[in-house]
């Protein structure tokens, strides 16, 4: 696996778990959510999902 592709997949971790941070987060703090813990684990894999994606772009104009 290529550094650039490791990479890329760390920061979709990254971003998922800071997601699922910030819900819970949010849920301990007394708010309430249209969607349960399964819900959030959906939503958890698409904000990882564009974050794996997005990331070599993000890299790279951030390089010049």
């Amino acid at each position: 696996m290529s550094p650039r592709r490791k990479s890329s997949l760390l920061w979709g971790l990254v971003g998922a778990l800071l997601f699922l941070v910030l819900a819970l987060g949010y849920r301990l703090a007394g708010g309430t959510m249209p969607v349960g813990v399964g819900g959030l684990a959906v939503i958890a894999l698409g904000v990882g999902l564009v974050v794996t994606a997005s990331a070599p772009v993000v890299a790279t104009r951030l390089r010049r």
